[in-house]
């Protein structure tokens, strides 16, 4: 199976001033950081963007800056999924003006459809177009999973190409590459699932802990998908560390706090979330040096 947005896409935080304001520069300075160090594709406004918290303006704003700051040189895709399809439809087509690449669609929240309802609200997303749409499966943060035979009924419709599988279920994850290959990309939405799911026809990441280490992490992801098995173990088992601390408190609490201590400014999350503890902080930071020396 082809990644038809590259093998290592990063979920990418939302940079805030001071005063809580987006900060498109610093924005910008962070799309050209996270592609000189391997990001084959940025997702723009997702949940490691903060995207409950972004009005749609901010985050056609965010597309279009990130485009113009790195389009050229990666595959910008862009969040447009809330619980409301009429509302996911129109910021997928702003999107498309905006010049993404793609659009990712989270499982509409709150609402809890049946699997009836995500198949029209997934069409109706596609039906938007022109962009190539990625779903987004992460039942612990929506309540609802996108269940097997509907990801193999979304795959026949040429508008869907990828999903990004943040269930947790190996099994799941093992049953979703079969009844979809050949149709649709599998993509880990969790860091730490990475090898894992590769190692069972998954094409790539969605992610979190290449803000800190994309050389490791693309190094890892282009191990396994060329078969060199024992180089890519050494790597996951390195970063395994490092991505258990980025959890230790909600995402992207921990990545966020790094990002603002070890590279430049990026302000705290907007509430209800809130700056992570000192001790996340001090966790991540010695599970960043073990990384870096694998």
């Amino acid at each position: 199976m082809t990644a038809p947005f590259g093998r290592l896409l990063t979920a990418m935080i939302t940079p805030f001033a001071p005063d809580g304001a987006v900060d498109y520069a610093r924005v910008w300075e962070l799309a050209h950081h996270l592609v000189d160090t391997g990001s084959d594709g940025i997702v723009v406004a997702g949940s490691t963007g903060e995207s409950a918290t972004l009005s749609d303006d901010e985050k056609v704003a965010l597309f279009r800056t990130v485009v113009e700051a790195v389009g050229g040189r990666a595959r910008v895709v862009a969040g447009t999924g809330t619980y409301d399809t009429a509302h996911s439809v129109v910021l997928t087509r702003r999107a498309a003006e905006a010049g993404c690449y793609a659009v990712m669609a989270v499982t509409p929240y709150y609402s809890r459809p049946p699997q009836a309802g995500l198949v029209a609200h997934f069409e109706a997303i596609a039906a938007a177009g022109p962009l190539p749409v990625m779903l987004y499966n992460i039942p612990a943060r929506t309540g609802r999973r996108i269940e097997v035979d509907t990801l193999a009924r979304l795959a026949a419709n040429p508008g869907i190409v990828a999903v990004k599988d943040a269930v947790g279920d190996p099994a799941f994850t093992t049953e979703t590459v079969a009844a979809v290959e050949g149709a649709m990309a599998v993509y880990s939405g969790d860091d730490v699932n990475t090898l894992p799911i590769m190692a069972v026809g998954g094409v790539g990441v969605v992610s979190v802990a290449a803000h800190l280490a994309g050389i490791q992490v693309k190094q890892l992801v282009e191990a396994a998908a060329a078969g060199r098995l024992e180089e890519a173990r050494r790597l996951h088992l390195a970063l395994a560390p490092l991505c258990r601390a980025l959890f230790l408190e909600p995402n992207p609490i921990p990545v966020k706090a790094a990002m603002d201590r070890l590279w430049a400014p990026v302000g705290v999350p907007r509430l209800p979330l809130v700056p992570a503890a000192a001790a996340t902080v001090a966790a991540v930071e010695e599970a960043l040096a073990a990384a870096q020396q694998a």
